[in-house]
């Protein structure tokens, strides 16, 4: 199936590691060029995305920078020539009970997780205004829609992704930009596998499918949003979760 993303242009925050790099190399796979952002190293995952054929720019940023964001969207439309799709990935879990949560973990989860968006998605958005097509895509969370024990950080910050979602698409769709969340429930990362085991089992025992979704699982439903499959999709919360939700 042809997904009309050959020769588009995607940039991707969060694209060093984990779900980040999957959706930048499954975006690579169907025929994306490629902008990466993290705070770390993302070299890797860049070279992961040029095997692919397509060219793959890392770049090393703080997402919760407001005018680094717009350097960033504007260096990534100068360099790969274009910029046609977003992808908002970049987070933080700093978790604990309310009670013991400190100021600094609230404050700094909510930068990256919520402030983050936001920037790029800002930033983004005026270019896509402008030329009158795009596509944003915010990775959310289960927890943003339900809650979650010990993570009223996490939680607050993924609900306020995707209020910010729905008011952009509120506010872009007039010009052809589309604007949607993909919330996954429990995913198989480096961040997951350092979950005590019985909090993981758990996880996976409220799953419908009885496992965690992989990297792949999540990208897949990226790719769709970003491409001319999804240009009549906006303002929707797409739950890739396994059934944990329910």
């Amino acid at each position: 199936m042809d997904l009309g993303l050959t020769g588009k242009v995607a940039l991707v925050t969060g694209g060093g590691r984990g779900i980040g790099a999957a959706i930048a190399e499954a975006l690579a796979r169907e025929g994306c060029e490629v902008a990466l952002v993290d705070l770390g190293d993302c070299a890797a995952a860049a070279e992961a995305c040029r095997r692919h054929g397509r060219r793959a720019l890392a770049i090393e940023a703080d997402v919760c920078d407001w005018n680094g964001a717009e350097k960033v969207v504007a260096r990534v439309a100068q360099e790969l020539g274009r910029l046609d799709a977003l992808v908002c990935c970049a987070g933080i879990t700093r978790d604990n009970v309310s009670w013991k949560m400190t100021e600094e973990d609230f404050d700094r989860v909510l930068a990256v997780n919520l402030k983050g968006t936001f920037t790029y998605a800002r930033a983004a958005g005026k270019l896509f205004k402008e030329q009158k097509s795009g596509r944003i895509v915010a990775i959310a969370s289960i927890n943003g829609l339900r809650g979650k024990f010990g993570q009223a950080n996490y939680a607050a910050a993924k609900a306020g992704d995707i209020a910010i979602a729905k008011t952009l698409a509120k506010e872009l769709g007039r010009y052809g930009v589309t604007v949607n969340v993909v919330a996954p429930g429990l995913v198989e990362t480096e961040m997951t596998r350092k979950l005590p085991a019985e909090a993981f089992q758990a996880a996976v025992a409220e799953t419908l499918l009885g496992r965690p979704a992989s990297p792949a699982d999540v990208a897949d439903a990226v790719v769709f949003l970003c491409s001319e499959r999804a240009r009549h999709v906006t303002g929707e919360v797409l739950k890739v979760d396994g059934g944990q939700y329910v």
